[in-house]
């Protein structure tokens, strides 16, 4: 385990921050009258809120930070609502605690270690009922349980403003799994200097104080590097520590932070657009840039689920809001996640090979978090006639990758059968080296091929809570560009064998997403608890397709599985001279066979000319590489040739 994680001890209580910045004074500027009138208008918010309380509810944010029935706070300038509360509402952090699956899961880890029940749940209620869990803690209450936090509205309010919004600078960065100091004083940290702090003072009893580090990465940090310590089926520690997920030193261990680019520069993305960010106040000065609170992720499966099942679940965002967030979910996945490539590398008389390029674009490994979450690679070839030569990494209809088994899919550098299938994951393994789920018992890991961040580098001090295990170790082309780690990408080889076809070929290859494919959910379902059967009737019902994340392809290619491209049959002999061309002429040249026409084709099979009866000199249509479809009386060959 890294040193930098162990780094203070922690001692959660009141933390006291002088408040050495900016702040403007409070004034008082509604009469009593007035006070009282809008203190009556809230839905039991019983405003303020009590001294005794640590972290006010969403609720006590809604009044000003939500939607503005006037048009004039909360939105952009175009007129688009943008206001903190509605977007927040309907995504994986407000609604933490009324996650079913993680409510099953929780269960599935109890009912098959009874005997570490409240460890387990006052881990878990840490990061998806925080303030509810630090109440308790910081109150001397003993543990903090999932019963508790069903009866807490504090709880069952997730990672809600306060969460985020009272983190104490204190160790930012350095606490995992979790543990993490907030700021017990009435205060509420933001971004702009010089709050206008007297209606959130007056209202809800809290007092809203400028600090950078609430844009920092590490308020992420707690919650998204969790390590376990796992135990054999009987229940007894095994003496060591197992990394379920390391979000947050995947980012540490890029080259985002050099960037600038922080957690929240992607998952709340700013506009430029002067935004006024309070409601029922006129004359205050709209606040840039500003913050999406989009928090989106990539898990649209779940968010599916739980707009469709929101009553049950006691979610009270709406549908459209649901709407959003998936949206900006999709668009995190399929725009700034992958850039995708697909070319034609090596042909022979027998066999072509397509070389797939994949490049993470995120700022932490590909895919991450929550170690079910996976990325397999469609790849399929079809002829002319649009049949399906070859094709890896199809999809069964039970959601199941074919060739995915019981055992560990390897990391593959060359893909030249139709069963060996490109799975970008984690595989979590128990002390006997079998596959697991079981958080409880997960002891190493037997792959872990996720396509590491621009800038990952085996070096680096949280190398070992980020490693690469299995085969992807000892890929070339696995985080390496000409021998340099730190690209941030893979190249996976499709060798598909053309032997005596003559014609096109087209290959398309897709990446897609799944947050909860079948191999992990089969021990989870093989168990029932309430939790479970509650989360099994909405999960039989959900969509489950994956999402398709990107997509590449090459089309027309054209192939000659019956004269050999570098070794024409016996008695014919084509030559390009010369070639490289440093003007883009060149001669084409037969012997043994009368030449009838030259196709140019770009390496990625675009056709860009056709020369029936062609004329020596021949001139290229620009510089790179070309491809030339060389027809004789006698058969057709290919030729790469250079033009510099």
């Amino acid at each position: 385990m890294s040193k930098h994680l162990f780094i203070g001890a922690l001692i959660l209580g009141t933390i006291y921050i002088a408040g050495n910045l900016p702040d403007a004074a409070p004034k008082r500027f509604h009469t009593e009258a007035e006070i009282a009138a809008f203190k009556a208008m809230g839905p039991n918010l019983l405003l303020p809120i009590d001294s005794t309380v640590i972290f006010p509810t969403s609720a006590a944010c809604k009044g000003c930070h939500g939607l503005d029935p006037n048009g004039y706070a909360m939105v952009d300038l175009a007129g688009n609502d943008v206001n903190m509360y509605d977007d927040w509402r309907a995504t994986m952090m407000a609604n933490s605690a009324k996650d079913p699956f993680w409510r099953a899961k929780v269960s599935h880890e109890i009912l098959l270690y009874p005997q570490h029940s409240t460890a387990i749940q006052s881990k878990c209620v840490t990061c998806h009922a925080p303030n509810g869990h630090y109440t308790a803690f910081l109150r001397g209450q003993g543990p903090y349980l999932i019963d508790d936090m069903l009866q807490d509205s504090i709880g069952i309010d997730g990672v809600t403003c306060s969460t985020c919004h009272k983190i104490s600078d204190q160790n930012l960065g350095t606490t995992f799994s979790g543990e993490i100091y907030f700021d017990t004083t009435r205060v509420i940290f933001g971004p702009y200097p010089g709050p206008f702090g007297a209606p959130m003072e007056e209202f809800v009893g809290f007092k809203p104080l400028y600090r950078d580090h609430i844009n920092d990465a590490g308020i992420c940090a707690p919650c998204h590097t969790l390590v376990t310590h796992p135990f054999d089926y009987e229940g007894n520690p095994l003496g060591t520590s197992y990394v379920e997920q390391a979000t947050y030193h995947e980012w540490l261990n890029s080259s985002y932070p050099e960037q600038g680019v922080s957690c929240q520069g992607c998952h709340m993305p700013r506009i430029e657009d002067p935004v006024v960010i309070s409601a029922n106040y006129l004359f205050l000065d709209p606040r840039t840039p500003y913050g999406l609170h989009e928090l989106a992720g990539a898990n649209t499966m779940m968010l599916k689920l739980m707009k469709e099942h929101r009553q049950t679940l006691g979610i009270d965002a709406e549908a459209e809001h649901f709407d959003a967030t998936i949206a900006a979910t999709l668009s995190m996945l399929q725009e700034k996640t992958l850039q995708m490539s697909l070319e034609v590398e090596e042909e022979t008389a027998d066999s072509i090979t397509f070389a797939l390029k994949l490049i993470n674009k995120a700022g932490h490994k590909f895919p991450s978090g929550y170690p079910s979450r996976r990325a397999f690679v469609s790849f399929t070839v079809v002829n002319e006639a649009g049949d399906t030569v070859f094709q890896s990494g199809r999809l069964r209809p039970d959601f199941e990758v074919e060739g995915q088994g019981s055992g560990v899919e390897p990391h593959y550098q060359l893909i030249n059968r139709p069963d060996q299938a490109q799975i970008y994951e984690i595989v979590p393994a128990d002390v006997n080296g079998q596959f697991t789920s079981i958080l409880e018992r997960a002891y190493n890991n037997l792959k872990d091929n996720r396509i590491p961040p621009e800038g990952f580098s085996v070096s680096h001090p949280v190398y070992d809570t980020t490693r690469i295990e299995g085969q992807a170790a000892n890929d070339p082309d696995f985080n390496r560009k000409n021998g340099v780690e730190g690209s941030g990408s893979d190249v996976v080889h499709y060798r598909i064998g053309i032997e005596g076809y003559q014609g096109k070929l087209s290959a398309y290859a897709a990446v897609y997403y799944q947050s909860l494919p079948p191999r992990w959910m089969a021990e989870l379902f093989d168990a029932s608890t309430p939790e479970i059967e509650t989360f099994r009737s909405m999960f039989n019902s959900a969509d489950k397709s994956p999402v398709m994340v990107g997509s590449a392809q090459v089309e027309d290619y054209f192939v000659d599985g019956t004269v050999n491209v570098q070794h024409p049959a016996a008695n014919i002999q084509v030559r390009i001279t010369p070639n490289p061309t440093a003007n883009g002429i060149c001669s084409v040249d037969v012997w043994g066979a009368q030449l009838r026409a030259v196709t140019i084709y770009s390496i990625d099979g675009r056709r860009l000319a056709h020369y029936p009866n062609p004329v020596n000199p021949l001139r290229l249509p620009g510089k790179g590489v070309f491809l030339l479809q060389i027809e004789t009386n006698r058969g057709k060959a290919v030729k790469k040739v250079v033009s510099l």
